[in-house]
């Protein structure tokens, strides 16, 4: 009976003050007036080194006691936590009140409709507020807020300053391109670290690439099924015509098609290592090795970044997208004090709190200001500035199927040519997403 309640007042216009006040009476006495106590929320987490769990002692204790939140976590890959949520969700389950929801799958789950909207203008504005502009194009389905960003992330161009002054050039150059690196590369006899294994890591790179390039993996991406690929197009042929260059140069590495992020990691921070894509994390593990006496300081004193690479000299890149959002079970029986704790966990300082806890960067810009994250990242500006101007992969209830089938058409990196493999790609995915073919 109370979740109901709840559940009509998030959906309407009830202020914050407001929310609180009645997490506190509804908590305390439910339908049969038996005492309850303050409701614990249960939070489905993606893995990572405890911050979230940190986060939610924090924010239950600032609560003054209107809740408790319990930990749950989720598996490491991707998929599987978007199929452990899933199968809860569609049953119905009432015990997922937070979720922590890969952005991809963020579309998808609202269209099912797994997750409650926030629509109180005064909600939204404070959820949204200051916000940067790539993660927000990920909250959103059918014009309202499904999910709040909670971190952000995107990969920065890695480079040995060494190798970069021995070639004579500038990565950190706005007009810098995958091209030009590579040339560097065989030039130097040294290798480019990508990921390059068939997973998802494989679909961020297509799809910066095509973005970069002023192309998109799919026209009007919200329309599902009948949503049209366009991988076909001169930015398409521009990503394959990099990916398979590389694929086939000496600079790419042996195990390129089988390498994820920590391949790409060790790969770079070894003696062939002189370029790498890869998320700001690496940067904090490559200090956290050196504190355990397993890489050397020099090295990480070599490191150098940048903005990820162009594909065209003339066009700025569109870097990748990646992060966490936090949702709200539509199943809840908590709605308001679950979006009590979603404000409290987005907020600016848990943003910093967690950046530089946890080492994933922050979905709000002024948490890019705290003195703390300019300590533990000095590339804070160019993390907060590469996430604003990212470009997320398709925002789609079929991502799934997107995702997929260009996996399995741009995998091995080196049989990928231009124009075959991106026409190749369309038209799996339209049979793919037609129902004429299946994964």
């Amino acid at each position: 009976m109370a979740g109901k309640k709840l559940r009509a007042r998030l959906t309407g216009a009830a202020s914050a003050g407001m929310a609180l006040a009645l997490v506190g009476s509804f908590s305390l006495v439910g339908c049969s007036g038996e005492s309850a106590g303050p409701p614990t929320l249960t939070w489905y987490t993606n893995p990572d080194n405890g911050g979230q769990k940190t986060l939610a002692e924090k924010c239950a204790a600032e609560s003054g006691g209107a809740f408790r939140i319990s930990t749950q976590v989720l598996p490491n890959d991707a998929t599987a936590q978007r199929e452990q949520l899933v199968r809860r969700l569609a049953a119905g389950d009432s015990s997922v009140d937070l979720m922590s929801l890969d952005p991809p799958f963020v579309a998808e789950f609202a269209n099912a409709g797994y997750l409650l909207p926030v629509t109180d203008p005064a909600d939204v504005a404070g959820l949204t507020a200051g916000v940067l502009a790539g993660p927000l194009k990920t909250a959103f389905w059918n014009d309202q807020l499904v999910a709040t960003p909670f971190w952000a992330n995107t990969q920065l161009l890695w480079f040995r300053r060494s190798i970069a002054q021995a070639a004579g050039v500038d990565p950190s150059a706005t007009t810098f391109t995958w091209n030009q690196m590579i040339d560097v590369a065989e030039a130097q006899k040294k290798k480019i670290a990508v990921q390059g294994n068939r997973y998802e890591g494989l679909m961020v790179w297509i799809n910066a690439l095509v973005a970069s390039g002023g192309g998109q993996i799919v026209e009007n991406a919200s329309a599902g099924a009948k949503a049209t690929p366009s991988v076909a197009s001169p930015a398409g042929d521009a990503a394959a015509g990099v990916v398979g260059r590389l694929a086939r140069s000496p600079a790419a590495p042996s195990d390129m098609s089988t390498a994820t992020e920590e391949e790409a990691r060790s790969l770079f921070q070894s003696s062939d290592g002189a370029f790498m894509v890869n998320w700001p994390y690496v940067y904090q593990a490559a200090k956290s090795s050196v504190a355990k006496g397993a890489l050397d300081q020099a090295m990480v004193d070599d490191i150098g970044w940048a903005r990820y690479p162009r594909v065209d000299e003339g066009q700025a890149s569109a870097p990748p997208l990646g992060g966490i959002n936090l949702a709200i079970g539509a199943f809840s029986k908590q709605p308001e004090a679950a979006l009590a704790a979603v404000k409290c966990i987005t907020s600016v300082p848990s943003n910093a709190e967690y950046m530089v806890e946890a080492g994933n960067p922050a979905a709000r810009a002024a948490a890019y200001d705290d003195p703390a994250v300019r300590e533990a990242f000095p590339m804070a500006d160019l993390i907060r500035q590469s996430i604003n101007d990212a470009g997320p992969r398709p925002v789609t209830p079929y991502y799934g199927d997107v995702s997929s089938s260009v996996q399995r058409t741009w995998h091995p990196a080196q049989n990928v040519t231009a124009p075959q493999t991106p026409e190749r790609t369309d038209t799996y995915m339209a049979e793919v997403l037609s129902g004429e073919r299946l994964l």
